[in-house]
């Protein structure tokens, strides 16, 4: 069993983006620029966005928080993802989910533009992402391809499972995962919460991706010996063992799991360093001007 080390690959990515970001700047080009937008004082978007910025900054990017009170009014914050989008110094811009109530994340998506739209959830994104065009996808996924690729793990042919459907991250995968491209080339189920005996889907797996958000969900029985799994849950679980209070744990029982597999990612330091780095790759490609150019890709 070869845990897929999402941390020291991002490392790996970060450093070849900062080397990229010092030759643009030697030649007198423009830094890449990060604006994000935090509604309120949730926790984790509070973490999740000081990371972003601290990320950053060890790439050589710009970045700039804006702030609001979870009060703002949504016609406010729709102004204030206008007045980014005309802010020609700005190259990718996020708002960072969840969004209080009252308002609409549809609205505030498709208010992006989709040449700033570095988190790919606009839906000409998406809709370039299916055709295959040059489009930014969404980093939960394009880090998971990026780190099936960097361990040359063989995808084509194989039977990919994808357990979740959000937008964010199971669909868009079992799209790139059936995509003619390498990563790719499987065969892709795609199951849900109304999907019947699941357990038999998973057994079926040469490739396994669990994005469902329900703690250990996959079990040592649901996963047949040399399966490559990706785990992409992260849920805080109450642990008066740990300083903190919580443990983290993913979507898949690791200690039943792992023996079984060929490869695995650990929850934490897989998939979530992997999503922060692929958020850089795209803001660079868009202070590039690499998209929106193209007509097609092979």
């Amino acid at each position: 069993m070869t845990l897929l080390d999402g941390k020291k690959t991002s490392e790996q990515i970060k450093a070849e983006i900062a080397e990229e970001v010092a030759s643009i700047n030697s030649q007198g080009g423009k830094t890449p620029h990060l604006a994000a937008i935090l509604v309120g004082h949730d926790g984790a978007s509070e973490t999740y966005v000081n990371s972003k910025v601290k990320d950053c900054a060890q790439v050589g990017f710009r970045s700039s928080l804006l702030r609001f009170e979870d009060s703002i009014t949504e016609e406010e914050l729709l102004k204030v993802v206008e007045e980014v989008n005309d802010d020609e110094d700005v190259d990718g811009l996020i708002v960072q989910l969840p969004l209080p109530n009252h308002i609409s994340v549809q609205k505030v998506t498709e208010r992006i533009r989709p040449e700033k739209d570095v988190d790919g959830f606009h839906p000409e994104n998406v809709g370039r992402m299916v055709k295959g065009l040059p489009a930014y996808i969404s980093a939960t996924p394009y880090g998971i391809v990026q780190l099936l690729d960097r361990y040359q793990i063989e995808t084509s042919g194989k039977h990919c499972v994808v357990i979740g459907r959000s937008d964010i991250v199971g669909t868009p995968m079992s799209i790139l995962m059936a995509r003619k491209s390498s990563p790719g080339n499987c065969t892709v189920t795609l199951c849900h919460s109304r999907t019947k005996d699941i357990k038999a889907m998973t057994l079926q797996a040469d490739i396994i991706i669990a994005a469902l958000g329900i703690p250990e969900f996959l079990k040592g029985d649901m996963v047949k010996s040399g399966a490559v799994v990706i785990d992409v849950g992260i849920t805080r679980v109450p642990d008066p063992t740990k300083k903190r209070g919580y443990a983290l744990k993913g979507d898949v029982d690791f200690e039943q799991v792992a023996p079984k597999c060929s490869y695995i990612t650990p929850v934490p330091g897989g998939v979530g360093p992997m999503t922060r780095a692929s958020l850089l790759w795209n803001t660079l490609q868009s202070a590039k001007k690499a998209f929106y150019l193209t007509e097609s890709v092979s």
